[in-house]
């Protein structure tokens, strides 16, 4: 009888490393390959599988990476292509997959293509790998369409020749023709140049979008499928490029940032000749409720069993209110797709940290993958108190400087000492971290915490020692206990339970051999409110 090994990607636990923000080592006061590199020790002592780096590639920084000029270029502010590949050889010497961002529905206004485009003029082939329309009204002043940006103000820029391209996003972010065989053909090239180099996947950035409705109709007035969200045609895509990764070996593979209406509209993406995975957002923007949080567990699955994908669990990322400030909100409340998050009020830290530790241990015990935000295991909170003239995140301008955008969630991280930049640069640092960090958080760096086994960060460390060495973690199922109201309990096979307490109230813990790690000190077999516990039955 011969046995199968279920690919790494369906349990694997996942760590971003926002490059920025994760460590500096050139001295620029900005995070690159080289302090990736460096910390590769720190990641695996950690216990993480795998490693997202947002994007590296050639940009202008106009949205921090997020605007590519070219695919296959390091931008130097991070590094070279020769530095990344030493980094993916060291990563898999440690045990440590590599999963780099890829960015397909939109370029940067840098790139060759769209340069060539505007030198072109209307109707040239090279605008044909864009969406360039004229405008309408007198003279074709106005927009072509509706569509407003993701970042405030419309989506669509006009240029000298009177015609107007369009970007969901910034206009140095103009979106790419989907419909265009050049498009594809490309992105299935990049594909290919990162593979062969090592890379063990990609996460695909804003992979509800990419294809428009092609008569680009209105929002206004309701139409029944969207005219560029989550459309029907991009499915196509990703079969295409899940062949590529198929042709080579160690199971590659993909996650989506996919926004959708519906559980199902999800599944649909992560169909057996589709994508691997996909993000948890429902999850994510759940609130600090027992009921919420079961039936977004108990959708997921559902919704997951259809097409016999593996659920991903994430709490924080660069785009999002870090959960240990969203969570000491004592009206933390789920929101909407799409829409940013209103914080209620100040945050209570000492509550926020204590459900953080919790949930942390929830996390990680459901059934599939999980990903870790750099910091959140250093228990770090959102950085709310940016001042105005240091924020970097386009969302700020673009919103009129209504919104202030991101950057709270993209502090540096802290490695050791007293005061900034609390070990992100080297001593000899040439500038100051591109974000100021607080300078409360010397308790909160990598050192302060290490050894500690109060801190965040052992937890952590437990957490993930405990979960790849028990049989009951990873990919599987679990099963519902009785519980009382504000009170999650499940179990796993072979005999583990996990009870997370969201009540109010103290409770007393079912029967077990003995307890494996709880987030917090248990007394009289009793959990107390906003505590959780692993127990071995």
């Amino acid at each position: 009888m011969t046995t199968t090994t279920a690919p790494w990607w369906r349990s694997a636990v996942i760590y971003q490393v926002y490059i920025r923000s994760f460590a500096d080592g050139n001295g620029d006061g900005v995070g690159d390959i080289a302090g990736i590199r460096s910390r590769l020790p720190y990641l695996k002592s950690l216990g993480v599988d795998a490693l997202w780096i947002n994007p590296w590639y050639k940009s202008p920084m106009a949205d921090h990476g997020y605007d590519v000029a070219d695919y296959r270029e390091i931008d130097p502010l991070f590094g070279t292509v020769a530095e990344a590949e030493q980094l993916i050889e060291e990563a898999h010497a440690h045990g440590i997959r590599i999963i780099p961002d890829i960015v397909p529905n939109h370029s940067s206004d840098q790139h060759a293509w769209f340069r060539a485009a505007l030198s072109a003029g209307p109707g040239s082939p090279e605008r044909e790998r864009f969406v360039f329309r004229p405008g309408r009204g007198p003279g074709g002043a106005l927009p072509p369409n509706d569509w407003d940006s993701r970042f405030g103000g419309p989506a669509w820029t006009r240029v000298p020749d009177g015609e107007w391209y369009l970007h969901l996003f910034t206009p140095q972010q103009p979106d790419l023709n989907w419909q265009h065989p050049d498009v594809h053909a490309e992105f299935e090239s990049v594909l290919r140049f990162w593979f062969d180099r090592g890379v063990d996947g990609f996460r695909i950035d804003v992979a509800h979008g990419l294809v428009k409705d092609p008569e680009l109709p209105d929002l206004a007035g309701g139409r029944p499928t969207h005219p560029f969200w989550d459309r029907d045609e991009v499915h196509d895509i990703y079969r295409a490029w899940r062949k590529v990764a198929d042709e080579y070996p160690g199971d590659r593979a993909f996650v989506a940032e996919a926004w959708t209406d519906t559980p199902e509209r999800l599944a649909a993406y992560l169909r057996e000749d589709g994508l691997h995975t996909a993000f948890n957002f429902d999850f994510l923007m759940t609130a600090w409720d027992a009921k919420d949080l079961r039936a977004v567990i108990d959708d997921t699955f559902a919704m997951l069993g259809t097409v016999g994908a593996p659920a991903t669990w994430v709490m924080s990322n660069h785009d999002v209110m870090r959960h240990a400030s969203r969570y000491g909100r004592r009206a933390a409340r789920k929101w909407v797709a799409n829409e940013s998050y209103v914080p209620a009020g100040p945050a209570d830290l000492e509550l926020g940290t204590r459900r953080a530790r919790a949930a942390a241990l929830l996390t990680l015990a459901l059934p599939g993958g999980a990903y870790v935000y750099q910091g959140e295991e250093l228990g770090l909170p959102e950085v709310e108190d940016l001042p105005e003239e240091v924020l970097q995140d386009p969302v700020w301008e673009r919103s009129g400087r209504t919104e202030r955008g991101r950057d709270g969630c993209r502090v540096p991280i802290p490695w050791y000492g007293r005061t900034a930049p609390y070990g992100f640069s080297p001593e000899d640092a040439t500038a100051a971290p591109w974000l100021p960090q607080p300078a409360d958080w010397a308790p909160r760096t990598v050192a302060a915490q290490t050894g500690d086994p109060a801190s965040m960060l052992e937890l952590y460390r437990a957490a993930l020692r405990v979960r790849r060495g028990h049989p009951a973690f990873g990919d599987g199922s679990l099963s519902w206990l009785d519980a009382p109201d504000g009170v999650l309990a499940f179990r796993r096979e072979p005999g583990f339970v996990c009870v997370v307490n969201l009540s109010a109230e103290p409770y007393r813990l079912p029967d077990h051999t003995s307890v494996l790690l709880t987030s917090g000190p248990v007394e009289d077999h009793r959990l107390a409110p906003d505590h959780a516990a692993w127990l071995t039955v």
